[in-house]
């Protein structure tokens, strides 16, 4: 490592709040499915900024947009309406089925939103401000107070309580497990159709049903958190739409903006009408022209380059190359996950793993202690694909 690399890792440290454990690298450029850091090492990149760079890094199309955004306007706030905002309201709109839209931030501002909305569509029916969510157990939904809430797993969320109360936990794919959570006063059940940091754990078909079922039966919202799992990563725009069963309010960001901060939550025309209004609701950031260009250039990119095709080619061969792997070493006990959206687990902590394979040029990231996630930019090949295992591969085996 160089001098300078070196430097400005230090700088940092002294600079910035230590709330992450950062590898001991900084990363300088990117093309394609490559990263370079300071001192023009190449690393091939299987995390893809957390799911977020789903386009690949320098894409000419994208950058080009938002640099003419950037010379027309950048933002205005929400007083005034901007034309990015409403041809990525449409298009979002187009791909996802949904009826209404706010941009956010980030996923987890849009995780507040949901939460907000279904607490006013409970409230506008009985004038009460007791309702209850139910949430399942190992979810993430963020890290603000409303999102941590009803994140599953208790080591978040005890050092900042107490956090908004009236938040039940069930267990992923246990229908019935749910049905003992349910009481008058539940006003939504939220879940990731694919767990992303509880350990890559895809929602079933028959679950889903299940919910979908007891939520009209009951007027209860159901809320799925698409923030990672959605934006083709599953080989379907949203996880949801794989099997056809459509919540009533959704939220969305990572691959959403490829890299600018931007998120949404959206919702079905009965949820808009009955729940937030002027003044419920609101951000400075959210829906500006900048992020808006952003978000509809990557719905136009996605459209055009095929992405989702690309991701329902290559995804059965990542599984198939992971699943020898788990083969050939007694210490994965199992692959999991769904599309461009796998993990590795193992019987043993993976951070050593992880440090080999970077030093060896392939960026990885875990799910929890012992899982290896993958989560790739959709636009990887194949060859791709065995030149990750080759090093992986590798790094197991010493």
């Amino acid at each position: 490592m160089s001098e300078m690399m070196k430097n400005y890792i230090a700088e940092a440290e002294e600079a910035l709040l230590h709330t992450y454990n950062r590898y001991q690298i900084v990363l300088d450029r990117g093309e394609g499915v490559w990263l370079y850091d300071m001192d023009g090492k190449k690393y091939l990149d299987f995390v893809a900024g957390i799911a977020v760079f789903a386009l690949g890094y320098h894409n000419r199309e994208y950058n080009d947009a938002l640099k003419a955004q950037i010379d027309k306007l950048i933002h205005t706030s929400n007083y005034y309406y901007n034309v990015p905002a409403v041809e990525a309201a449409k298009k979002i709109k187009k791909v996802s089925g949904m009826d209404r839209v706010f941009f956010t931030n980030s996923g987890a501002e849009a995780c507040e939103g949901a939460i907000k909305a279904a607490r006013k569509y409970a409230y506008l029916k009985d004038g009460h401000t007791d309702h209850e969510i139910i949430a399942m157990n190992h979810s993430f939904h963020g890290r603000t107070m409303g999102a941590l809430a009803v994140t599953g797993n208790p080591k978040y969320r005890e050092p900042f309580e107490p956090l908004i109360g009236n938040v039940k936990f069930a267990d992923l794919n246990d229908f019935d497990s749910v049905l003992s959570q349910v009481t008058d006063k539940t006003c939504a059940i939220m879940l990731e159709p694919v767990q992303g940091e509880g350990g890559l754990f895809p929602a079933t078909e028959e679950f889903l049903k299940k919910l979908r079922a007891l939520c009209d039966e009951r007027d209860i919202l159901l809320i799925f958190d698409e923030v990672q799992c959605g934006m083709g990563r599953t080989g379907y725009m949203y996880a949801w739409q794989r099997y056809g069963i459509k919540p009533d309010i959704m939220t969305t960001a990572k691959a959403l903006g490829c890299g600018v901060p931007v998120g949404a939550f959206l919702m079905t025309e009965k949820v808009g009408l009955h729940s937030l209004v002027a003044g419920d609701h609101g951000t400075t950031y959210g829906g500006n022209p900048l992020a808006c260009a952003a978000v509809e250039k990557v719905l136009d990119l996605f459209e055009k380059d095929h992405i989702i095709e690309n991701v329902r080619k290559v995804a059965p061969y990542l599984e198939k190359r992971l699943e020898e792997l788990a083969d050939k070493y007694d210490c994965i006990l199992e692959r999991r996950g769904i599309g461009l959206m796998q993990g590795l687990v193992f019987d043993r902590p993976v951070s050593g793993i992880i440090n080999k394979a970077m030093e060896n040029g392939l960026i990885l990231i875990s799910a929890g202690p012992d899982i290896i996630r993958f989560v790739p930019p959709l636009v990887i090949t194949t060859e791709n694909v065995d030149e990750m295992i080759a090093i992986l591969d590798k790094c197991i085996r010493e």
